[in-house]
This record gives C-alpha cells, sequence and structure tokens, in this order.
C-alpha cells in the first residue's frame, strides 16, 4: 500500500440521531452516503470505526485520513461516535425530542451495541462489505454485533488493544471501578463549573494534561474540549461504570465461530488489558491472528500513533484487499 497523496483529504461530518441520541459521524472519502438508493457507483467495501471510551470521533480524525490515504482512497473509512459522547452543535440535544421511544439505554453497554447495529442498518447497503476497526471496548462492542448480527458481511475486525474480558480485574480496573460505580456523580460538580471557562483555557488545560507526551495529535486537543461538558462526561462516566460490571467473561464461542475474520492486537504495557490476557487468549486459539505490540505503542495510541497504527493495519490487509 502506499501512504497516499499529499493532497487535503476529503473529510465529510455530520451530527445525526440515531436511536434517539446525538451522534458524531467522521466519514474520509467522496462517499457521503452508502445506502442502498444512493447511487450506482457504490464502493465494494467500508471501514468502519468503532471507537473506545470516550468514544468521540474527533479523536479518530487522524487516523482515519491516514488510513483513507494508506488505503490508496480507494475505500471510505467512516468513524462513528459513541450514542450521547459528543456535545451537540447548537440547536441539537443530546437526545432527539420526540415521542417515539427508539431504544431503552442508549447510553449504556448494550444500547451502544444496538446503536451501531441500526446506524448501519440506516446508513449502509447491505450489499457492502466492512471491515470492522475496534479500539478498547469497541473491541467488545464488535464481537458483539457479529454475534446479533450475523448476516454482516464482515470481511475482516481488527481489535486494537481488546477490552474483552475481565475489565474489572485489570490493574486499571481495579483503580477505577470504585470511582466509576461509586463515586461518579461526585465528578459532575466539578466539570460543571469548568464549563463556564473560556474555550482558550480549556485547551491550556487538556495541553497542561497531556504534557508528558512527546507529541500529541492536535485534533485530541480540541476534541478533548468535549470532556467539559456534563452531558457527555455523565454518558461517558455512566458506559463505563456498566464496563466495569459486564465485560467479565471473554466471549470464546463468538470468537471462535469468527475466527478466521479476526485481527487482535494485544499491548505490552497496557493496563486495561495485561499482557497475561494475550498469553491466554493466545493459548486458547493458538491458529487465530493474535499478535503483541513491539513498537511499546499506548492504549490511547489515537493521542500519538495515529499514523504508525494506520500503516500496520493497511499491511495487515493486503492479501483480503487483492482477493475483493
Amino acid at each position: 500500500m502506499r501512504s497516499g497523496s499529499e493532497e487535503p483529504v476529503p473529510l465529510h461530518e455530520e451530527f445525526i440521531y440515531c436511536c434517539g441520541a446525538a451522534t458524531h459521524v467522521l466519514k474520509c472519502g467522496p462517499w457521503k452516503d452508502l445506502s442502498k438508493d444512493e447511487s450506482k457507483n457504490l464502493p465494494r467495501l467500508l471501514f468502519m470505526i468503532i471507537p473506545g471510551n470516550p468514544g468521540l470521533a474527533g479523536y479518530y480524525r487522524t487516523f482515519i485520513q491516514a488510513l483513507y490515504c494508506g488505503l490508496n482512497q480507494q475505500y471510505p473509512v467512516w468513524v462513528v461516535s459513541h450514542a450521547g459522547h459528543c456535545k451537540p452543535p447548537n440547536g441539537m440535544e443530546m437526545i432527539e425530542d420526540t415521542d417515539i421511544k427508539e431504544l431503552e439505554d442508549v447510553f449504556g453497554l448494550n444500547g451502544q451495541v444496538e446503536h451501531k447495529l441500526n446506524f448501519l442498518k440506516k446508513n449502509v447497503s447491505k450489499d457492502i462489505k466492512l471491515v470492522l476497526i475496534a479500539h478498547s471496548i469497541g473491541c467488545y462492542i464488535t464481537l458483539e454485533m457479529m454475534k446479533r448480527a450475523s448476516e454482516l458481511q464482515v470481511l475482516r475486525s481488527v481489535l486494537l488493544f481488546p477490552t474483552i474480558e475481565r475489565m474489572a480485574q485489570s490493574p486499571q480496573g481495579k483503580l477505577m471501578t470504585p470511582l466509576l460505580c461509586k463515586l461518579r456523580y461526585a465528578l459532575y460538580m466539578p466539570v460543571y463549573l469548568l464549563s463556564f471557562l473560556p474555550e482558550g483555557v480549556k485547551a491550556s488545560l487538556v495541553r497542561f494534561a497531556l504534557r508528558g507526551m512527546k507529541t500529541c495529535d492536535e485534533s485530541s486537543i480540541t476534541t478533548s474540549i468535549n470532556l467539559f461538558s456534563v452531558d457527555c462526561i455523565a454518558n461517558i462516566l455512566y458506559m463505563a461504570s456498566q464496563e466495569m460490571i459486564k465485560v467479565v467473561e471473554r466471549d470464546s464461542t463468538t470468537i471462535k465461530q469468527n475466527l478466521k475474520k479476526l485481527i487482535f492486537y494485544y499491548g505490552t504495557g497496557d493496563s486495561w488489558c495485561p499482557q497475561h490476557y494475550y498469553d491466554e487468549i493466545k493459548m486458547d486459539f493458538p491458529d487465530g491472528d493474535i499478535r503483541l505490540c513491539e513498537k511499546g505503542l499506548r492504549h490511547a495510541f489515537v493521542l500519538d500513533a495515529s499514523k504508525e497504527m494506520a500503516a500496520m493495519i493497511t499491511d495487515w490487509l493486503q492479501d483480503d484487499l487483492t482477493k475483493l
């Protein structure tokens, strides 16, 4: 795969309601509508990114642009935020004002799975094959999508730093579970007070928080300003609290049924999915494509290694794409 041209990458941004919840969608490439009625020139393949938590599409802006260029600009690359994790633009509420109840508990973990399936159903033709690229809790969501909707034409699922089991027992989970499950409401007041700060001050606070990084993606700075919204933080922390409770046993049945479609990528120093989780899944599925990071990338790779990750993924998928 070539690294792509130096010309500006076509990037389309939308704020929509999906399952009645505000949703931010970033689309790389000239394809803005992939529904069956849109055109006769639909692409054969869509790359769809399922984010981690916080599930803000903006964190993946550089990643999808690099991936799109690495794919020689042949396929659309979309990222869909988690329901309610984005700060809606002026004039748009977090929840759609309608009498129709779209989905119960859309901001919860189960709701986020149904949210992504609903987005695909309404926005992507069934004839288009999918490459699902998931990050962190997005990997759990992706496995659930494949389990619940076996009719999806998934060519590959790439699971990056997968939090698919024993989250509360991980080093980071042991630290965060009491905070997320018992004390998360205490965080709302300071966030509310900080929300009144000027945007420039908020950006400075984010830069200070990320000061330990040698290089930090500028889009991560601007995206992190969303975290000063009480509504966003409430939905993010609520989903995270459910992760600690519900992500317990690895779904080995779904993995076994889809093993040839899956690529796992574990970190060596990842406190959310420690290396012994990699060792165990590698032992249970010796024929699986299960990789261990040799580059020292952090769990939140989007902060400083989006281009490097995109380059690796395009290399991994070369054989699949040449067979299309």
